[in-house]
């Protein structure tokens, strides 16, 4: 059996597989910041796939291109990286990447109906783009946020204890151009400065969240009766 995973768009569609002088130059000065700060050039390839899905909103040809030959990589070990972790889109990309989770708790709470929510009010699957280009919609695993499931996220920021009304009303809000404020983190941006935010460029954006309370209830617990991890003295 064949299996093709598409990292570009599809083979009969044409790309240019290299950017032009003007985006290179510029392109090459902000990796060459990136890299001077791993103790090899390769370690960086992580971040300068965040640089060059920032450029185009996916992964291109000329993306991967870019991060082999400045690194000394083939084009089979880039693309082995990028189709390894789900973070690297292999189709374009809306404005606003919305990820539902449907992960067991999240799924139990409610994260089922709130994906069928929002793929019939955007009138797309999961894995599509509104024909605006403002919106993504995608199914994701967990996002670690199980404390305040269903949760919904944007460009990776957290919309908490969401229901398929405010899910709704979320999506509407960033077709509209009215980005909501994030339950924690910091505010929104688009998907391709965030993941400028993701390969290491300056973000001056402030997050003053910090933990809430549910993700703290086990910790307050564990001190009320005196708990501590073995071999951990507690506080005093």
């Amino acid at each position: 059996m064949t299996i093709f995973l598409p990292l570009n768009p599809k083979p009969e569609e044409p790309q240019d597989d290299s950017y032009p002088a003007e985006t290179l130059a510029r392109l090459e000065d902000e990796a060459r910041e990136i890299i001077a700060g791993y103790p090899q050039a390769r370690s960086a390839l992580l971040p300068l796939l965040h640089l060059v899905q920032s450029e185009d909103g996916y992964l291109t040809a000329a993306g991967v291109n870019f991060c082999s030959e400045l690194l000394g990589l083939t084009g089979a070990e880039v693309a082995a990286v990028a189709t390894f972790y789900s973070m690297y889109r292999r189709t374009p990309t809306g404005e606003y990447l919305v990820g539902v989770c449907t992960n067991t708790l999240c799924a139990i709470m409610g994260g089922d109906a709130i994906l069928d929510t929002l793929q019939e009010h955007l009138g797309v699957h999961a894995g599509q783009t509104t024909p605006d280009g403002r919106v993504t919609l995608e199914h994701i695993e967990c996002n670690a946020a199980c404390d305040y499931a269903p949760v919904v996220m944007v460009n990776w920021e957290f919309f908490d204890n969401q229901t398929p009304t405010s899910a709704r009303d979320l999506v509407d809000a960033l077709r509209e151009g009215r980005p909501p404020v994030p339950t924690r983190g910091a505010p929104l941006c688009t998907f391709k400065e965030t993941a400028r935010v993701l390969a290491g460029l300056p973000d001056d954006r402030l997050d003053s969240s910090g933990a809430g309370a549910a993700t703290l209830a086990g910790l307050h617990v564990a001190h009320e009766k005196g708990m501590a991890a073995s071999g951990v003295e507690g506080e005093d």
